[in-house]
């Protein structure tokens, strides 16, 4: 079974090379790697190239792409468009995978044939490492999934792909799948790092307040109530902290 992996990139320089290598030395080989690039100004564009060789080395299909876009959501979009594989995996240029992760999806599909899956992560601050374990509850909250580890199949996003409104477009994707009944499985073993920072980490109590505010319009947009609001405000006072 092929797996496709889509990396979106922008001035990632300093990071990328660890998210390709950890793609380049996975265990399992049927892969097909693609790297959406948002015109990086910096040697982004470059490192990349110097992997091809590599990759062919491996037989690993591997391509990039690197033009303008309207940001990290429209670029993963326009991975899922390219991907051939039968499932499909995003792991962001801060981010890397651990080196069986493929090899545990894979067999987790054979086993059961998932729409969506992910796993444990291992959330990397300036602190210190802890792990963030997935649950599928029936009281929703990002803080038991996890995006980096986050496995859909490819006949999914053929149906549905990231709605381009706001910073949490990828939790709103989760929504939608939970709201559809669709077949989520989770994995209790890590399969991704993250590497705490970012747009949706910024450590001010306005950027948090903000941040609260447009997760929880992603709640109500998917017909969750309003008390919905202090989950998300709570966990964005907690970024601060862990921070």
């Amino acid at each position: 079974m092929k797996i496709s992996i889509i990396t979106v990139s922008f001035n990632s320089e300093e990071t990328i090379t660890q998210t390709i290598e950890s793609v380049l030395n996975q265990t399992y080989d049927n892969i097909e790697y693609i790297i959406v690039d948002g015109a990086s100004a910096d040697k982004t564009v470059q490192i990349a190239e110097s992997y091809c060789e590599k990759f062919a080395v491996r037989g690993i299909e591997y391509r990039m792409v690197s033009e303008p876009d309207k940001g990290i959501y429209d670029a993963m979009n326009k991975g899922i468009g390219i991907a051939s594989g039968k499932v499909v995996g995003m792991i962001n240029s801060d981010d890397w995978y651990e080196i069986d992760a493929l090899e545990k999806v894979a067999a987790a599909y054979e086993r059961t044939h998932f729409d969506v899956i992910f796993a444990t992560v291992r959330i990397h601050t300036n602190k210190a490492a802890f792990l963030k374990k997935p649950k599928i509850r029936r009281y929703i909250s990002s803080r038991h999934w996890n995006h980096p580890t986050m496995f859909v199949a490819k006949s999914v996003y053929n149906q549905e792909l990231y709605a381009l409104d706001n910073i949490y477009d990828d939790f709103d994707f989760y929504l939608r799948m939970r709201k559809q009944n669709r077949n989520i499985v989770t994995i209790d073993d890590v399969l991704a790092n993250f590497r705490f920072g970012g747009i949706s980490n910024q450590k001010t109590l306005s950027s948090a307040l903000k941040r609260a505010k447009i997760q929880y319009v992603v709640y109500r947009k998917n017909g969750y109530g309003r008390l919905y609001y202090f989950e998300c405000l709570g966990k964005e006072l907690a970024k601060i902290i862990v921070s």
